[in-house]
């Protein structure tokens, strides 16, 4: 038996593990390519998503702190649901992956090579293949390790160079500079709720929203998870909505809606704003630091979902396989798998002709399954209201059982709408045949979604861990 060490995080790196999983400046471009409209999928993304979640992941982390998003849902449901909920979030996290890969591909083109790079298919494959596993194997090393590493990156990638492009996008409005998502003459405030293809963009942008109760499956890690969970997750979500916000209207003010690429926008605007400025030689600098920070999430979601599957192996859910654990308490060889999963999925942006169809295709196909799991989520925390009242909360919901309706409800609901609209193709994209776009996201939803079933069916009493 291998000894398994024990390793403390403190507020603050849980916290940037939470910024780390949750925001990604990737998603800058994603949100400005809406216009005007911006406005509304923020508000849409952080009143009805991102605060629900937070407040009802906070609740549920402290009377169960072990086990995440599988330990809440089977409390509330037992362990097969309980086990298709970690599941989803297991596996929309591998799909994820390959798209944000290509984003930090596309990033490192503009930095050292050529920029058409930035759409060469095997480029991306080469260069997301290598940072994924180079991120399993700091995961290998223990959270203390990982969470280190990761609170560096975040700082010094993700948070900087956010604050830098808001004070640029600053800089650019009080100069009187036009700005690009006020002149598009077909930007509005509000989208065309009559066409689903006009705000199919909600799912991705949703998504760049998801992760907070992620975190949840390290809270065992901390001295007091009780009172030290929610005060991560509160620190989190301030700086998620401050840079997000201002970061998205910095990039619509500077590049015309038309022109933003969804892989590499982000880099488009600090060029357009270093010349601006005169100072194009930091291109490089800053598009190293964006790298930092986006393969600090990625090292952030490799080891999130995977430690919530980890701990569907104490009921058997699993074969024996998979809940191995190396001297540092981490599941390699689930992490193994995922990054054979990452593999093959990265071959999508080689036979897909279009990047910037390939890489919202996975976007929204992760968005959905995430969705899924989000709707068992809130019907859990309903239940455990009435079922496990008796369970001590440190952290409760504003306002009782009724705030928890209110708030669940508000969820469950923004939820429903998300993935109704994630089966449109957006019309902010080329989309050649629709068709395709709708029975790829369909297959594939059913695809992940019956696997854990399957494995339910067969599973067996001999992989209960011992």
């Amino acid at each position: 038996m291998i000894e398994v060490k024990s390793q403390k995080l403190t507020v603050f790196s849980l916290a940037m593990l939470n910024v780390a999983m949750v925001m990604s400046l990737r998603g800058l471009p994603i949100i400005a390519k809406e216009g005007m409209t911006m406005f509304f999928y923020i508000f849409f993304s952080t009143v009805l998503f991102l605060i629900p979640v937070s407040l009802v992941s906070a609740e549920l982390v402290t009377g169960w702190p072990e086990g995440g998003v599988y330990r809440w849902v089977k409390e509330a449901f037992g362990s097969r649901l309980g086990f298709v909920a970690i599941w989803l979030q297991w596996i929309q996290n591998i799909i994820w992956c390959s798209t944000v890969l290509t984003f930090i591909a596309a990033t490192i083109a503009y930095m050292f090579f050529d920029q058409a790079l930035a759409t060469n298919k095997i480029f991306i494959v080469s260069v997301s293949l290598i940072i994924y596993w180079s991120a399993i194997f700091i995961n290998s090393c223990g959270i203390k390790t990982a969470s280190w590493i990761t609170t560096l990156f975040v700082l010094s990638g993700t948070i900087f160079p956010g604050l830098l492009i808001i004070a640029f996008g600053l800089i650019w409005f009080f100069q009187g500079q036009p700005l690009a998502f006020v002149q598009d003459a077909t930007s509005n405030l509000l989208p065309d709720f009559s066409n689903f293809e006009s705000i199919a963009f909600l799912a991705g942008t949703i998504l760049l929203f998801a992760g907070m109760e992620i975190a949840a499956v390290h809270a065992k890690n901390m001295n007091n998870p009780q009172k030290d969970y929610p005060r991560s997750v509160f620190i989190s979500v301030l700086i998620i909505l401050f840079v997000f916000s201002f970061g998205a209207l910095s990039i619509g003010s500077i590049i015309p809606i038309n022109d933003i690429s969804l892989t590499a926008g982000i880099m488009q605007g600090f060029q357009e704003l270093l010349t601006l400025f005169h100072i194009k030689w930091l291109l490089p600098v800053i598009g190293f630091l964006v790298c930092f920070g986006t393969i600090g999430g990625i090292i952030a979601w490799v080891g999130g979902p995977s430690k919530g599957l980890l701990a569907t192996a104490k009921s058997g859910e699993i074969p024996p396989f998979f809940h191995y654990q190396n001297k540092n308490g981490v599941q390699t060889h689930i992490l193994w798998i995922q990054g054979l999963i990452v593999t093959a999925l990265a071959f999508v942006f080689v036979i897909i002709p279009d990047v910037n169809v390939a890489y919202f295709l996975l976007t929204s196909l992760t968005a959905t399954l995430y969705l899924f799991m989000y709707l068992l989520m809130y019907a859990a925390a309903l239940r455990l209201k009435y079922s496990k009242s008796e369970v001590f909360r440190s952290y409760q919901v504003p306002g009782g059982k009724l705030g928890m309706w209110i708030i669940s409800g508000i969820g469950l609901l923004a939820v429903l709408f998300a993935i109704v609209v994630s089966y449109f193709p957006p019309s902010q994209l080329p989309v050649s045949d629709p068709m395709t776009y709708v029975w790829f996201m369909i297959i594939g939803s059913i695809l992940f979604t019956v696997a854990p079933v399957c494995i339910q069916i067969f599973k067996q009493r001999s992989w209960i861990a011992k």
